[in-house]
């Protein structure tokens, strides 16, 4: 499993007009390529008498996929550019489609490679760009009587605490960075003089909006 890594939040649309050519485009976070040729297949029947539907994707997994089309637009001036926006923001398992209504003006090459270039940015923001990170689920089970001095420290050193199960004795769930469960539970061993127990769980991963700070 990738440790850490960007993706977009929600599905998004957004449109913007170059010279009478309408541009729309469509983001929509993908986990694996079946999603992404769904999503593709979904908007090109949605606009079906478009002039173009150019797609990107970039999903990761056990080895990186990455795919584009210009969908009858010049070679290189479409697909290729919105993927290379995809890379330059560093965003995987995302799929990107941008269509054009023609308005009757040529854009030329270059035009047409600012244009889906621009259209994957403003559909990518839109989508609003996150972090992924990779957590252990560490539970600590400890007396009542060492459930202050335990939450204090955590909550010093900026660990998330996922839950709390008050019963017989107190059981904390904590949310670490994978990697680090073993200083982790050092710390908790050396603030309750090792009258906790303490065990590691399953893996999973947390998002981080732009600032760093915990969505879900």
């Amino acid at each position: 499993m990738i440790s850490e890594y960007k993706t977009v939040l929600n599905t998004a649309v957004t449109e913007f007009e170059e010279k009478k050519s309408r541009f729309i485009t469509n983001v929509k976070p993908v986990s694996y390529e079946e999603d992404a040729v769904e999503f593709i297949n979904e908007i090109k029947s949605r606009h079906w008498n478009a002039t173009h539907n150019v797609y990107a994707y970039s999903i990761s997994g056990d080895s990186l996929i990455q795919r584009y089309s210009d969908d009858g637009e010049p070679s290189g001036t479409a697909g290729m550019p919105a993927l290379e926006v995809i890379r330059r923001m560093g965003v995987q398992n995302v799929a990107v489609v941008v269509t054009r209504y023609f308005g009757g003006t040529l854009l030329g090459a270059s035009g047409l490679i600012r244009a889906y270039s621009h259209g994957a940015s403003l559909g990518l923001e839109a989508a609003e760009v996150v972090t992924r990170k990779l957590c252990v689920n560490v539970n600590i089970m400890l007396e009542y009587t060492l459930f202050g001095k335990l939450q204090n420290m955590l909550m010093t050193n900026n660990n998330i605490i996922k839950d709390t199960q008050y019963g017989q004795d107190v059981e904390i769930t904590v949310l670490i960075e994978n990697g680090r469960e073993e200083a982790l539970i050092k710390e908790v061993v050396e603030n309750t003089n090792g009258r906790a127990v303490i065990e590691c769980g399953e893996k999973e991963y947390i998002t981080l909006d732009g600032e760093g700070k915990l969505i879900c």
